[in-house]
């Protein structure tokens, strides 16, 4: 069995594993995220190929360090009528995404790419919908106060494991792949590798 590294310092990815009952490492991947976005979005990328591109350099990097490893490297996008949303940077730059999203669908993408000798060998791009109900100025500025030391980090502003699961009215799609990880899929192709019991 191969040894799992996780290019990731997400504390909801790597929990999401630990729940599972899965050994890894934690070797998080610095790279220019907002550099390659842009490049990729200049040369019309769509918002599943830039989540899988992150995931994948992510993955990359960290696989050339550590050959004989098993390197998950993720990303997840938030696309909006075409627009990619980011974490945002400050609360009044949350007010202003969520203020944009709020009454709409979005669609958030998850990507997961495993590289080993510094090459991928799986990829896996989940997709959720999701859409956010008609709240009012107040209820999403006393939200935005209150959650934001941990939206900060969120694309789109929210965490539906949280109180931002009270900003929708409706989700299709997988639970993991809201959260940043599409936990099944990676789950049985690690089974069935002989990585994972099973």
């Amino acid at each position: 069995m191969s040894k799992i590294v996780l290019a990731s310092s997400s504390d909801i990815r790597g929990q999401l594993l630990r729940n599972a009952g899965v050994s890894f490492d934690v070797v998080p991947a610095r790279v220019d995220e907002e550099a390659f976005r842009d490049a990729m979005l200049a040369s019309g990328s769509s918002a599943r190929d830039i989540a899988d591109g992150l995931a994948e350099i992510k993955a990359q990097k960290i696989s050339a360090k550590r050959p004989d490893d098993l390197v998950i490297g993720c990303d997840q996008v938030l696309n909006f009528q075409g627009q990619l949303i980011s974490k945002p940077d400050s609360p009044d730059t949350a007010l202003e995404q969520l203020r944009q999203m709020r009454g709409a669908r979005h669609e958030l993408l998850s990507a997961a790419v495993i590289c080993e000798n510094g090459q991928p060998i799986w990829r896996h791009v989940g997709v959720v919908r999701l859409m956010m109900r008609s709240f009012s100025d107040e209820y999403l500025e006393s939200y935005v106060t209150r959650n934001w030391d941990s939206i900060r980090h969120s694309v789109g502003a929210y965490k539906l494991e949280e109180e931002g699961v009270r900003l929708f009215s409706q989700v299709q799609g997988d639970y993991f792949t809201v959260l940043g990880l599409p936990l099944l899929e990676l789950l049985s192709y690690l089974t069935l590798r002989g990585d994972l019991d099973g």
